[in-house]
């Protein structure tokens, strides 16, 4: 008995397909067992962790990380040396002297270059420190929006963009080139 060439073949035995979500005889995804591509109007496949997407983006999130922390850093030690140099915000739930945040930022900053100079490096402790250091950065510039409300949201919309660079590369799934 011959097989239909038009058909791709069926799955292995025990593999459990069940009903595609496509309503065709192709998956969603492509046909995985020979390699086809998607039926006409499908997405493709899904990003891997190890495409150049992901690698760029970790790549990219490590020098933001970097930047991001060296600005930390400047924007600390102006509000360390001046107290004056944002605006004051009277009734605010977060109220903390501006010398205290300067020591939060110059802190926060120090660490986040480290860890970015740790990312373009390929470290691997960078890619989970750059996640949490990126939360915190968020938390903070939260509670940073009053002194600086255009900055802060620009800061937390690229520590979203760090968090998500990084934890969807998968360094240890590269394939060789």
């Amino acid at each position: 008995m011959s097989q239909d060439s038009s058909k791709p073949p069926s799955p292995p035995p025990g593999s459990g397909t069940g009903s595609q979500p496509s309503g065709g005889d192709m998956p969603l995804w492509g046909d995985q067992w020979s390699g086809a591509a998607p039926a006409a109007g499908g997405m493709g496949p899904p990003p891997s962790g190890n495409s150049a997407w992901a690698a760029g983006g970790a790549t990219f999130a490590g020098v933001l990380l970097l930047v991001n922390g060296a600005l930390n850093i400047l924007q600390g030690i102006s509000a360390i040396a001046k107290d004056d140099v944002y605006a004051r915000v009277h009734d605010y739930v977060y109220r903390i002297n501006l010398t205290g945040w300067g020591w939060i930022l110059l802190i926060l900053g120090a660490v986040a270059a480290v860890t970015g100079w740790g990312i373009l490096k390929d470290a691997g402790w960078a890619r989970v420190t750059g996640i949490v250091l990126a939360s915190l950065s968020m938390l903070f510039q939260f509670m940073f929006l009053p002194y600086a409300p255009i900055w802060s949201v620009i800061m937390i919309a690229i520590d979203v963009f760090i968090i998500w660079a990084l934890a969807s590369y998968r360094p240890d799934a590269r394939q060789p080139r």
